[in-house]
């Protein structure tokens, strides 16, 4: 088992990592409404101007240097400013 503490402490090594989302390949978000990490769950909000986005396809969170730490496929439809909320739960996982 795997001490609540070293979980947190990964979650936030992450959250020290994550410097910015890419939507969709090319929009950039390097601005947080909400960076914080809760226990082993880091959670991230942001704001996704419907004038710059009218479909998200893919979210990517990137390092500084532009590296890929995680990598979603997903469709959510945008028709107005939106308010995104995603989260990472770092946990140990058993066989």
């Amino acid at each position: 088992m795997i001490a609540s503490e070293l979980l947190h402490d990964m979650a936030e090594y992450l959250d020290s990592r994550v410097a910015k989302v890419v939507i969709n390949g090319d929009y950039e978000i390097t601005h947080f409404e909400v960076k914080t990490v809760n226990d082993n769950v880091l959670a991230l909000n942001y704001i996704v101007p419907v004038d710059e986005v009218s479909l998200i396809t893919l979210v990517e969170l990137k390092d500084a240097a532009d590296n890929v730490l995680s990598s979603n496929a997903v469709n959510v439809p945008i028709t107005s400013d939106h308010l995104m909320l995603q989260t990472i739960e770092v946990k140990e996982v058993t066989a």
